[in-house]
């Protein structure tokens, strides 16, 4: 039981390296061991291409007969871009099957592993099952209710403050904090801000790592379409940008924006604003399935406040300001047994920032778009 732990791990870890790169799809890790020796191993690596089990299959070659499999998700049984994974690890002869979770998607959800059961493998399910969870909770939240999966993104004094009072906030955090939010950015299929962060910062929000990084499509809300034309996320043409808008909106700066290459989509207005929850829907139906949101103050309040966030991402540094604005606002909690609380909490150490990452809960323990 220990060694299948320790293979199960390395699966994980596999997945991992690939956490944020095969959306829509979830992240996969596989590995084949035979006498104790890893023979083969594999992570899902982009939607379309081949599972985990197939990569660690094509290592193994024939040695593959008679070994042992250990994959993070249950294998598939349908045939979607790629032929079933289940059909394959039958072929090779595998004898055993170690599943960390089955796949609630509904194409599979059991399938798989029936599949691989009359075919006469044993097959044993929920090894590790918690952690292989945690490597797709997006995935799983968008299975679950056909929402997005949302993160907030902070960055604060120790006091708790976003600016100074003249408005300068650059830079709370440290280069080893923004390191770490451009590996957040990479692991997200859009980034979303209120149009004001992009007037007064005039931001890119790109990945930059360098070959590895990818590139989530900046996401404006901006019920009015007052975007300057000229700023960076309109000009630059280094990711999609997509402004949601109202039926408010002026259908002249409309055109502009189009005319630049930015795609705009008006939604039905909820108090002269842009409807969160009718946003993310949109966004849904479209595929985007982790949103990362790094608006200021007043976007990041609306969606706390709307119970439409599932995840934070806060880093605090050491620094005291005693006075500015604040990191959220909204109609405040009157008892701390209101208090929206976080579980799964988990603290990093970048030089002398502390992040803490953490699920929200919200005191009806309801989860925000579900």
């Amino acid at each position: 039981m220990t060694q299948d732990r320790q293979f199960m791990q390395m699966a994980i870890d596999l997945a991992k390296m690939a956490m944020g790169q095969t959306s829509p799809n979830p992240a996969v890790g596989a590995l084949l061991v035979k006498s104790g020796r890893v023979i083969g191993m594999g992570a899902h690596l982009k939607a379309g291409e081949a599972h985990a089990e197939i990569h660690a299959l094509q290592m193994a070659g024939l040695d593959a007969k008679d070994s042992t499999m250990y994959v993070t998700l249950e294998p598939c049984a349908h045939h979607g871009k790629t032929p079933p994974c289940a059909d394959a690890i039958i072929r090779a002869k595998v004898k055993r099957v170690v599943v960390a979770m089955e796949d609630p998607f509904k194409k599979v959800a059991g399938r798989g592993i029936a599949k691989l059961r009359e075919a006469g493998i044993d097959v044993e399910v929920g090894m590790q099952q918690e952690e292989a969870r945690l490597l797709n909770q997006p995935f799983f939240h968008f299975i679950k209710t056909g929402m997005p999966f949302v993160t907030l993104k902070l960055a604060a004094t120790l006091d708790g403050y976003t600016a100074a009072s003249s408005g300068d906030s650059l830079y709370i955090t440290s280069d080893a904090s923004r390191e770490e939010v451009h590996r957040l950015r990479n692991m997200v299929d859009a980034i979303v801000v209120g149009v004001e962060t992009v007037r007064n910062d005039d931001p890119q929000l790109t990945v930059r790592l360098g070959e590895d990084g990818k590139t989530p499509t900046r996401v404006i809300l901006d019920s009015y379409l007052r975007i300057p034309p000229g700023s960076r996320l309109v000009t630059d043409q280094q990711s999609k940008t997509l402004v949601i808008t109202t039926e408010l909106a002026p259908i002249d700066k409309e055109i502009i924006l189009k005319e630049q290459g930015v795609e705009v989509v008006r939604l039905p207005s909820q108090k002269e604003r842009v409807s969160l929850r009718k946003a993310l829907h949109y966004l849904a139906d479209n595929g985007y399935l982790h949103l990362l949101v790094e608006g200021g103050q007043r976007v990041a309040s609306a969606f706390i406040e709307e119970q439409l966030v599932h995840q934070v991402w806060i880093f605090h540094a050491p620094k005291l300001l005693g006075g500015g604005k604040g990191l959220l606002s909204w109609r405040h909690p009157q008892t701390m047994q209101e208090a929206f609380e976080l579980s799964q909490v988990e603290h990093r150490i970048f030089d002398q920032d502390v992040l803490t990452i953490g699920n929200v809960v919200y005191p009806d323990s309801l989860t925000g778009g579900e």
